[in-house]
């Protein structure tokens, strides 16, 4: 399933709340919530304008590959930005989906007994301002984009949300 987030910060398991940058006060002026969470990876901020995609998928056998896993998801997402004219790439020792220096999705996976929960968050007409309440992923000295701000436009979400559907199914083969 997918969904779109009211403003929240999420901080995940291997997460350190020290990159919580706000204050509860301005949190609070903003209407940004904060949550902690059992995904991996570190903290990110959720909202409106983000497609965030929450993938159950059971790795059954020949497929129990957390970094396998990990690295389809990515994939999808690089196809993704593809279609709108954007070359994203993984970095070493960095997840999500980065276009240069700038994360354009987050990735937080938790898998239980091979079965997959939580999952990635595209910035597609993502308010990036809010990004500046954490450091994001927990990496100082990168910043975060947008499709909307690659392409100087707004997308509709429900466009994104198909063509990420196609491409997890070429990905996943389902």
């Amino acid at each position: 399933p997918e969904v779109e987030f009211p403003r929240i910060v999420v901080v995940g398991r291997g997460g350190d709340a020290r990159n919580l940058l706000a204050a509860p006060d301005v949190l609070q002026s903003q209407r940004v919530r904060f949550y902690e969470t059992t995904r991996g990876g570190d903290i990110t901020y959720h909202g409106p304008g983000q497609l965030v995609g929450y993938p159950i998928v059971h790795l059954g056998e020949g497929r129990r590959d957390v970094r396998k896993y990990v690295t389809a998801l990515e994939e999808v997402l690089i196809r993704t930005v593809a279609e709108y004219g954007i070359t994203a790439a993984r970095v070493d020792w960095r997840r999500g989906i980065w276009v240069g220096n700038e994360k354009i999705a987050a990735i937080g996976v938790r898998i239980a007994r091979w079965v997959t929960s939580h999952g990635f968050a595209l910035n597609v007409n993502t308010n990036l301002e809010h990004f500046r309440l954490i450091t994001p992923c927990g990496i100082h000295g990168s910043g975060v984009t947008s499709i909307a701000r690659m392409t100087g436009r707004a997308v509709p979400l429900d466009d994104v949300r198909e063509i990420v559907a196609v491409k997890f199914a070429e990905i996943f083969e389902r």
